[in-house]
């Protein structure tokens, strides 16, 4: 059986104690993945910190080159770690799955590594010039989740190594293992101790972000574990980057052709299985359209195989974990418990963590299924009377990382979009994330931005140097 390391100062490390991988679709072993201690992250902080200012004295236009290495170093290495991927956390090969994910890891890379962030003159007049410089922070925690581990992990890394930092990560204990084997990858072209790994529980987290020396935090997932972190900071007083879930609305305009906006929604709705912050996790539909909407959309579902994701024919793969399985089951066995209409698409396998694709009918605000966030392949359908009441319901919870409105044409669609509270909002389409475009939540779902120019300050503290003249 095959066993994983993390990479510390360049080099991979033994752990003392190991936890068992298993294939969420075939409960086949893939190996075994480190399980750290505290002193572990004590000398993973350590080597970040050690190596951090001799990075950041390296030229900008040389960490640019670095970063389009790893670039490469992804490219070169996207089929073995899409197959890790697909193993480990369960989405396909093929469709919107593994080989998409790596496709998302290089093209989160790349665009960094062209960036500028120059120094910029903020005030200038006969007697003085004030010049912002953009400084790295420093050493960066980033605890990435277990749905998307490689790609969010990338979107933490880069950035902060880009600018100058140095970066300790934590991969989810559920798929720590193509995380490691990733960073190993990387650290083919990066100075030792730039990215360092740890690997555990939440008990590694908890002493990684209120580690001393940490100077950033940056961390994807839940909303009680973000709540967690940012007490853990008041530690080191590390500023934090937040993107904690969200429970997205799509509201679909009264007359909206249904057969034209359906593949969207669906996948909206369940890319990765639904195991995505920024999916469809509540429709909206007027009382007048709602049975052929119904209709559209399974229609899409009866179309789509769900399986295990090596088989190149399978578009949906299993949930990720048996937490994960019993939370959805439990929302869906809730709705068919109080009424609601359970519309089931698919045979699927009698091994693994697999659930139906499962459209959830005659349902309202206020059940668990609506109010609490899936995070699977179960999607309620409301129906609703006025638009303002489909705002108003869209806008009644907490969380707001993303939303989405469909209409037949795009200004349609433009005063209610406006309406609605969240960090995005997309119109005819979902989760429509760029690298380019900032990206981050309201409310419940967080705080602060990832992506683009403005992801790149989020990983610099401004310096003002003030000259008289």
């Amino acid at each position: 059986m095959q066993t994983y390391h993390n990479t510390v100062s360049g080099k991979q490390t033994e752990a003392k104690e190991h936890q068992e991988i298993f294939n969420p679709a075939t409960a086949v072993s893939l190996g075994m993945a480190p399980l750290n201690s505290e002193h572990d992250v004590d000398l993973a902080v350590e080597a970040a910190k050690h190596a951090q200012k001799s990075w950041a004295s390296v030229s900008d236009q040389e960490r640019r080159e670095t970063v389009a290495r790893i670039a490469q170093v992804l490219e070169d290495n996207s089929a073995y770690l899409s197959g890790l991927i697909t193993q480990e956390q369960g989405k396909p090969l093929s469709g919107p799955g593994s080989r998409f994910e790596m496709q998302a890891c290089v093209g989160w890379t790349q665009v960094p590594s062209k960036l500028e962030l120059p120094p910029e003159i903020v005030y200038e007049d006969d007697e003085r010039k004030d010049v912002l410089y953009r400084q790295p922070q420093g050493v960066v925690a980033a605890i990435a989740p277990w749905n998307w581990p490689l790609m969010i992990a990338i979107w933490q890394i880069i950035p902060a190594i880009r600018m100058g930092n140095t970066v300790v990560l934590k991969p989810s204990e559920y798929t720590p293992i193509a995380t490691l084997e990733m960073v190993r990858l990387i650290n083919q072209v990066l100075p030792a101790g730039v990215l360092n790994t740890v690997s555990g529980d939440g008990r590694i987290g908890a002493a990684l972000t209120s580690h001393p020396d940490i100077n950033k935090i940056m961390f994807t997932g839940s909303e009680a574990t973000g709540r967690r972190i940012i007490v853990a900071s008041s530690k080191n007083l590390a500023p934090i980057t937040l993107e904690l879930g969200g429970n997205d609305a799509a509201i679909l305009m009264p007359g909206t052709d249904a057969s034209a906006v359906a593949e969207g929604l669906f996948w909206g709705a369940f890319l990765n299985a639904g195991q995505t912050c920024a999916c469809i996790k509540r429709l909206y539909v007027h009382e007048d359209d709602y049975d052929v909407v119904v209709a559209a959309l399974g229609n899409v579902a009866r179309q789509t195989p769900v399986g295990d994701g090596m088989d190149e024919g399978n578009l949906m793969g299993p949930l990720q974990n048996k937490m994960q399985y019993q939370k959805v089951k439990e929302l869906v066995d809730d709705a068919r418990g109080n009424g609601c209409d359970i519309m089931e698409f698919g045979d699927i396998p009698s091994t693994g963590y697999f659930l139906p694709i499962t459209l959830v009918g005659n349902i309202r605000d206020g059940q668990r299924l609506v109010d609490e966030e899936q995070f699977g392949p179960a999607l309620p359908i409301i129906r609703y009377q006025t638009l303002d009441d489909a705002v108003a319901s869209a806008n009644h919870l907490s969380a707001a990382l993303g939303a989405s409105v469909w209409a037949n044409s795009a200004e349609e669609a433009e005063s209610t979009a406006l309406q609605l509270e969240a960090g995005t909002v997309w119109i005819n389409q979902h989760g429509a994330i760029h690298p380019m475009v900032p990206f981050g939540g309201n409310k419940a779902s967080g705080y602060g931005v990832e992506f683009g120019i403005e992801g790149l300050k989020a990983v610099t503290q401004p310096r003002i140097i003030s000259i008289k003249k």
